[in-house]
């Protein structure tokens, strides 16, 4: 068979990576074609990577509008792509906006549509269900809580885990002890606070600054950002010059795995940082324009995928202007050894990790896709 797949940010690009792997279990002849990253050339070869999602992913209203051009240009570029290869079926993982189109364009094709990792509808755009009965031929779904939604709408979706969990069996077999990971990046001894402050350029100049101000209310913490390889280490030195914070490559696992504490902006992040049992503080900022357009349309009480999970607020979700030096000290505390929230956030990671469910999640989806296809019509 042969797979087209689609993945338009980091972590549709490591969850694609993982799926491929769970694809080729079943179906050891499979041929892929895919725009995504790293991690799906990695297990898909890299001659197979049409285009990088560094090169078209953009985030927020007011972001979208301004890059119009080049998104329309690579929406044609995809579809020529999808006929000269001429896969069985097209897999579409989140990145809605793009890949609905997509959808639309395969299903009038006659190419058979899987969507991975449902569109969030059940935060803001529940007009997009229209889209997915139309064009998608089978939904599939990374929360449990979405099955009885779909389900309500007349949807038929497929759970079988959370990829999350696979991403995290796998990159946590060789983390480097405290004293190596200290050793390799330049680290002192003291305590380390971990820095997640986005996959995307403006997730950083909106977030970045605030983190490094509050490092300096920490002196006895070490402040360690999360840097990832697509983004220039100037764009993070730009704004941490003459502070204290330091910087890390691609290692965000092990980042976390020796940090205390984290703050994190919103996205996949702060579910890695609580199912890596990381107490965390999100800290959230935006253009005003696309804030004030999120604030309108967007239909749920979090934005932290660990407080929807759970249905209340575990961790603390301070946005926007919400996102000030004294309130953020002050929760950030409140998580450290010895704070008031510390204990109680990390009884409710427990809870998270028995809801999400255990790993295997790519290799069971991968197995229904393959024995989807196999199935006579």
């Amino acid at each position: 068979m042969k797979y087209f797949i689609i993945a338009g940010e980091a972590s549709g690009d490591l969850h694609g990576g993982n799926l491929i792997r769970g694809i080729r279990a079943s179906d050891p002849q499979a041929e892929f074609r895919f725009w995504g990253g790293d991690r799906m050339a990695e297990s898909g070869g890299r001659e197979n990577l049409f285009k990088h999602y560094k090169e078209a992913s953009f985030m927020g209203f007011w972001e979208v509008i301004t890059h119009l051009g080049v998104i329309l240009g690579q929406l044609r570029q995809c579809k020529r792509d999808i006929l000269d290869f001429q896969p069985d079926v097209v897999i579409l993982i989140d990145y809605a906006g793009f890949n609905l189109k997509i959808a639309k364009f395969a299903k009038t094709l006659g190419i058979k549509t899987f969507f991975y990792i449902a569109p969030k509808v059940w935060a803001w755009k529940e007009g997009r269900i229209k889209k997915i009965k139309a064009f998608v031929d089978q939904l599939f779904i990374i929360f449990p809580f979405e099955q009885d939604y779909f389900a309500r709408r007349g949807i038929e979706a497929i759970y079988c885990g959370n990829p999350l969990m696979d991403s995290i069996a796998a990159r946590t077999q060789n983390i480097p002890t405290a004293e190596a990971f200290r050793a390799e990046n330049g680290l002192d001894s003291r305590p380390i606070i971990a820095l997640l402050a986005g996959s995307r350029r403006n997730e950083i100049d909106y977030n970045f600054p605030f983190m490094v101000e509050l490092a300096g209310q920490f002196p006895e913490y070490q402040f360690v950002v999360a840097g990832v390889s697509w983004l220039d280490r100037g764009i993070y030195e730009k704004y941490s010059a003459g502070s204290d914070v330091r910087f890390v490559q691609d290692q965000t696992y092990p980042l976390l795995a020796h940090s205390l504490a984290a703050v994190v902006t919103s996205g996949t992040a702060t579910l890695e940082t609580a199912l890596l049992n990381v107490p965390e503080v999100v800290c959230y900022r935006s253009g005003r324009f696309s804030f004030a357009i999120a604030r309108r349309f967007v239909k749920i009480e979090y934005v932290s995928l660990v407080n929807l999970v759970l249905g209340r607020e575990v961790v603390r979700e301070l946005l926007q202007d919400d996102m000030t030096l004294p309130l953020a000290t002050a929760e950030l505390r409140a998580i450290l050894p010895g704070g008031a929230k510390r204990e109680r956030m990390l009884a409710d990671y427990a809870e998270l990790r028995r809801v999400i469910g255990d790993s295997g999640a790519s290799e069971r989806v991968g197995a229904e896709m393959v024995k989807i296809l196999h199935a006579k019509p």
